[in-house]
């Protein structure tokens, strides 16, 4: 079934499609997480169109109307606007992922933050994010609107279901509308908690055994993830350094030993001379 969005339970028609965008446009406005124009909504109505949010529109002043049908190739099938202009994101995340049937495309501000720092959210530091999503990686920079950007996208689409674009956004999507926005909803409020903990400067990371007890729990509630998981996917205690920033990237010296690097270094200097 292709048209189940945000009230479960029957076959939605089109124009119930139609008004769901339009109040997921108007939900992802007000909590600010697009501004002016920007973002992009879709539902895939059945096995050939796809439902769109128009070019150029505030999410939040969208009406029924102003929503554009395309086929699976971006084809304008109906509608008096034009597509979205990053419509091949959508795409492309259709046709990597038969379970997705909606997508939801937005600008967060701070998970956005993240993207643009190149930062993933992957750290185990709330069960509810475990549970969620696993961990949320940075897709590199493709340029909006270009078949840069799916190039970017391509390789991960398949193993998650909520991706940060460098420089650029988030993308969320699901098996119906209001599961890809509430992964949004889930990617930003992640985002702010670990920006927390990074001003707190302080982590404190959940074990393996956690996410594994997390991960058995999500698949007794019949609610299986595409995320990968591995070794760094999400961090958790084993696999963090102390300051909970990843294996690898602090080294700790006393300072004699830092004297005795530089004293080194010198030495060599001057032998090469």
């Amino acid at each position: 079934m292709f048209a189940d969005s945000i009230l479960p339970g029957h076959l939605k028609t089109e124009e119930e499609h139609r008004r769901e965008v339009c109040a997921v446009g108007r939900w992802i406005h007000q909590r600010g997480f697009v501004a002016s124009t920007d973002g992009n909504i879709s539902i895939r109505l059945d096995s050939r169109r796809i439902l769109t949010s128009p070019t150029a529109t505030s999410k939040g002043m969208m009406a029924p109307n102003d929503l554009v049908i395309t086929d699976l190739q971006g084809r304008k099938l109906a509608g008096h606007r034009n597509p979205s202009s990053e419509l091949a994101m959508h795409l492309l995340i259709y046709q990597r992922r038969p379970d997705v049937n909606a997508v939801c495309h937005a600008h967060p501000p701070v998970a956005t933050g993240y993207a643009a720092a190149g930062l993933p959210l992957n750290k185990a530091l709330a069960s509810e994010m475990v549970l969620a999503l696993g961990c949320i990686p940075v897709a590199r920079y493709g340029t909006p609107g270009t078949p840069e950007l799916s190039e970017a996208l391509e390789p991960l689409v398949p193993h998650y279901d909520a991706l940060l674009m460098a420089n650029h956004g988030v993308v969320t999507y699901g098996a119906d509308l209001l599961t890809a926005f509430f992964r949004m909803e889930t990617v930003e409020h992640f985002a702010q908690v670990t920006l927390v903990t990074e001003l707190l400067g302080k982590q404190v990371l959940l074990s393996s055994g956690d996410v594994e007890k997390l991960l058995a729990a999500r698949a007794r509630y019949g609610s299986p993830t595409a995320s990968q998981v591995g070794p760094e996917c999400p961090v958790t205690s084993e696999t963090s350094d102390s300051d909970g920033a990843g294996p690898g990237s602090c080294v700790t010296l006393t300072r004699e030993e830092l004297e005795a690097l530089i004293e080194e270094a010198v030495r060599n200097d001057r032998a090469r001379r």
